[in-house]
């Protein structure tokens, strides 16, 4: 007789077991929860990559740091800027533009 109640008492707690595992998968795939998962999973993203755009800033910031040091480059933000570059303008002959344009007209019907 005692193995007869240990055997229906252990089938019920199997059978209590298995109900609400099911039931509660049964609650995991609801469209609200399914929702809800996915939302999750997006913030969860966005904020590994707003860390990871943050490493890569940092990195730069050092790497820059480092390339100024290599280079013997000083950066001072109360520094003048330098002085805008000139460059010397050739002149050609003008009979010479003058036979470019006779010879070549885009604007013409030929």
């Amino acid at each position: 007789m005692f193995r007869r109640t240990f055997w229906f008492t252990a089938g019920a707690a199997a059978g209590v077991w298995a109900t609400t595992k099911v039931n509660r998968k049964l609650k995991q795939l609801t469209p609200e929860s399914l929702a809800a998962q996915a939302a999750n999973k997006a913030i969860e993203t966005g904020h590994r990559l707003k860390d990871f755009a943050l490493d890569i800033r940092d990195g730069m910031a050092e790497r820059e740091v480092e390339l100024g040091e290599a280079l013997g480059l000083q950066h001072h933000p109360d520094a003048e800027l330098p002085a805008p570059r000139r460059f010397a303008v050739i002149e050609s002959h003008s009979s010479y533009k003058n036979d470019i344009k006779t010879q070549y007209n885009g604007n013409e019907d030929h």
